[in-house]
């Protein structure tokens, strides 16, 4: 256990200075969790303001067990994250064991039939969830580790869990992102180990995958082929920006030798931002921004 203390690494942090633990009970938890890093976000559901901020990395876990063992660490430490009294809890995952059903030829009986399209899967160790993105349409059919589940359960057992997963929100939060727009870019999102590439006009999703990223050119090539699939101009089109990118680093530079009208993306509308959130890139986060519209 005193190894995976060390295993975690508070990247950023942000706190508005009206937190009030004595108002936790109108507090919404988020909680982000992927195999190698955590975000954690507080919203007043009151004022839809965001309250906390938080990034963690995980930067050598190589198991379930570790995961579990570093998160159980990390909760320990925490002042805030084994309260039991926030108005609700949302845990999104990211994997790739998930699949898009229409709302229209959803059956909830038959949702491991979907997700065994998409992925291989073993019900001794999973659970299969399902989430409806309103904008969509659709049901986002996904798999949630029954441990790392079990676990979370043990932690806030007085309350009812929302579990998703990083597709939906991301589908929920740029499908909101294009009701308001005329035109149709092509949305990028860049995690730390992955490449979301979605397609959506005036609220309705039109394309959506995820490419797991293991050198730097796959980048390109992945956002080439999918402009190719969809017919999307690499001269004329746009792609709109989001995640772990900055505005002078080596991605943008690339992206820009390749697609000229690249622009960054911007903080959700549905969400108040404090002052003290200025020191965060407007485009970064989005994904943890975004579970605030799923339910």
């Amino acid at each position: 256990m005193q190894s995976a203390a060390l295993n975690y690494k508070l990247i950023k942090k942000i706190k508005d200075e009206r937190f009030d633990v004595d108002l936790i009970n109108q507090y919404n938890l988020m909680i982000h969790v992927g195999p190698r890093d955590l975000q954690v976000g507080v919203v007043d559901s009151v004022q839809n303001k965001m309250l906390l901020l938080e990034d963690f990395v995980f930067p050598s876990l190589s198991s379930q067990e570790e995961l579990l063992d570093t998160l159980e660490n990390l909760f320990d430490d925490h002042a805030l994250l084994k309260a039991g009294f926030w108005g609700s809890v949302k845990i999104s995952i990211k994997n790739n064991r998930f699949v898009q059903v229409p709302e229209v030829l959803f059956v909830e009986e038959c949702k491991a039939e979907y997700l065994r399209f998409n992925a291989q899967i073993d019900e001794e160790k999973e659970d299969i969830h399902s989430i409806f993105n309103k904008q969509s349409k659709a049901a986002t059919v996904f798999s949630f580790p029954k441990e790392l589940k079990a676990w979370f359960k043990k932690i806030y057992p007085g309350i009812d869990i929302i579990f998703l997963h990083q597709s939906a929100v991301l589908i929920e939060g740029i499908t909101s992102v294009s009701e308001l727009r005329k035109d149709t870019p092509l949305y990028i999102y860049i995690d730390r180990f992955k490449l979301h590439i979605v397609a959506a006009s005036q609220g309705k999703l039109i394309y959506y995958n995820q490419f797991v990223i293991k050198q730097f050119s796959e980048y390109i090539k992945y956002i080439m082929l999918v402009m190719k699939t969809l017919n999307y101009d690499p001269e004329n089109s746009q792609i709109v920006l989001w995640g772990y990118i900055g505005r002078n680093s080596p991605h943008y530079n690339e992206f820009y030798k390749y697609i000229k009208n690249v622009v960054f993306g911007y903080r959700p509308k549905y969400l108040k931002f404090g002052y003290m959130f200025d020191e965060i890139q407007d485009h970064h986060f989005f994904d943890l921004y975004s579970m605030h519209l799923v339910e």
